[in-house]
């Protein structure tokens, strides 16, 4: 399924979500334009290595936060398609959640969403040497949100039945929920599998962590004036 626009509009413009888009685009295109030596570089300091990460975890600290794997490796991506795809559900996704927590606490929601996928994937693959990229686990964390803030939203789909195409309004809520299922369905069958490609658990993870962290960082009282804090 392919999401491609939402039924709930912001009432302020996503600066947050543009920026991070912007970013990790412009990021890719570093990495794509990268001769191979320095593409190796790049992902050696700022991927995530699971079976790695022990080894440096007393080096960092919380003024070094920022410069950790846990953070660097979600503004990395390993194809266009994969930056793509994940950008394509942040734009869909981000502008609302941005708006019901203004700009500084979305900003700050996701990147605590990407740690706690990031945590998850190494928690369950801690001896991987398979390094991990992408932003799916800080977009899963805006999926979670989304998914108990507007379950009631409408979700325009494409999809495919074998060679048929159909786009469909799907509620958030099945939409959501379809989707965590399937993630969690290809996380239980990856236990234990050596050379798994896709962080199953980051998205698992990242999801779960959306939903509480929008929970804690929700403002309470709503006012036309909440987005531009």
């Amino acid at each position: 399924m392919i999401p491609l626009r939402d039924s709930t509009r912001s009432c302020s413009f996503p600066y947050v979500t543009v920026a991070i888009i912007i970013l990790n685009l412009y990021i890719y295109f570093v990495q794509f334009t990268s001769n191979p030596n320095a593409l190796e570089q790049l992902i050696i300091h700022y991927a995530l290595i699971p079976a790695r990460f022990a080894e440096g975890l007393q080096a960092y600290s919380w003024a070094g936060f920022l410069h950790s794997p846990l953070v660097t490796a979600t503004f990395l991506h390993g194809s266009w398609f994969h930056v793509l795809f994940n950008m394509l559900y942040l734009w869909i996704f981000g502008d609302n959640i941005e708006d019901r927590l203004g700009h500084v606490r979305f900003l700050l929601f996701y990147l605590l969403a990407g740690v706690a996928g990031n945590i998850a994937h190494i928690l369950l693959n801690f001896d991987s040497p398979i390094p991990l990229v992408g932003a799916s686990g800080a977009i899963a964390g805006v999926l979670g949100a989304y998914f108990i803030t507007f379950p009631r939203s409408k979700i325009t789909t494409l999809f495919f039945v074998f060679f048929f195409i159909f786009v469909r309004p799907i509620p958030a809520i099945f939409f959501l929920f379809f989707w965590f299922v399937l993630q969690l369905a290809n996380g239980l069958g990856s236990i234990g599998i050596m050379g798994e490609t896709t962080a199953w658990w980051a998205h698992i993870g990242g999801f779960l962590a959306g939903i509480g962290l929008m929970l804690l960082l929700r403002k309470r009282n709503r006012s036309p004036y909440d987005s531009i804090y």
